[in-house]
């Protein structure tokens, strides 16, 4: 199977912000296939429709948080159904709801609820990882918790190769564990001085409270960093993945989101993507 590549769009989210029909242009112009949503930036599901068809981005998938699920259900899936998506993603486990706070039940029978409501409604649901998710609770990380527990019907992944590793495992062996449940694997490159994890997540705008200036941790683009992409890139063939999506949290110092998305394209042509 040949895999096709997109780009996750929270990598060039201000851009976006200021202007998105150009930005789409460009993510275009770059190479890419589709497009990972991770809001609409005010557009209305019609007007990106129309801008996807005219570029010939493939609208691919579209991050939703749980709480987006939960107040509104019926118009998550109508918005997304009319843009053409294949594929949801709940992007991220509040804290609220990981094994720590202490109703880790009810969260997974929450994403089986909002499983079985994208499936019937014509999707495909999957779930993006962090690095928390490597925390073992009666000796098995609850990430596989989560995908031992919702059935492969209602729940795939779409596994953050970075924060795999950055969990410390090996991201490859980990898209190769869940082969044929993987349809969409993220690509991410980074760099990472020893194992210190402190300030990681101020760099993806989650958590403020502690300051990290890229001194041990920063995202590269791909084929830039530490991971090693052309294993990762058979591992997605193995696993039998349709798409790898792109994703750059933030540039790295001195470089701009733009640039940065183009070197992953670039790299990646180089692999034989996108050609």
């Amino acid at each position: 199977m040949k895999l096709m590549t997109g780009l996750q769009l929270y990598s060039v989210r201000e851009e976006l912000a200021a202007d998105f029909e150009g930005t789409m242009r460009f993510v275009a112009e770059c190479g890419y296939e589709g497009v990972e949503f991770a809001g609409l930036y005010g557009k209305s599901a019609k007007e990106v429709k129309a801008i996807t068809d005219e570029l010939g981005l493939d609208p691919i998938s579209a991050h939703v948080s749980l709480a987006e699920f939960l107040a509104d259900m019926e118009g998550s899936l109508k918005t997304y159904k009319e843009i053409g998506c294949k594929y949801l993603v709940i992007p991220y486990l509040p804290e609220e709801y990981r094994p720590e706070a202490g109703n880790f039940a009810e969260t997974l029978k929450i994403m089986e609820y909002i499983g079985e409501k994208v499936t019937e409604a014509g999707f495909t649901l999957l779930y993006h990882n962090h690095d928390f998710e490597f925390t073992k609770i009666d000796g098995e990380y609850y990430l596989d918790t989560i995908y031992r527990k919702i059935s492969p019907d209602l729940l795939k992944t779409e596994l953050d190769t970075c924060w795999v590793n950055v969990g410390g495992e090996d991201p490859a062996a980990y898209v190769r564990k869940y082969s044929g449940r993987a349809p969409v694997v993220h690509l991410k490159d980074f760099f990472m001085r020893g194992r210190q994890k402190e300030g990681l997540y101020e760099l993806i705008g989650i958590d403020k409270k502690v300051e990290d200036k890229g001194e041990n941790f920063g995202f590269r683009p791909i084929g830039h960093g530490m991971q090693n992409v052309p294993e990762l890139l058979a591992a997605s063939v193995d696993a039998g993945a349709e798409w790898v999506i792109v994703e750059q949290d933030r540039p790295a110092a001195g470089d701009n989101a733009l640039d940065s998305v183009k070197a992953s394209a670039d790299y990646l042509k180089t692999q034989g993507l996108m050609q």
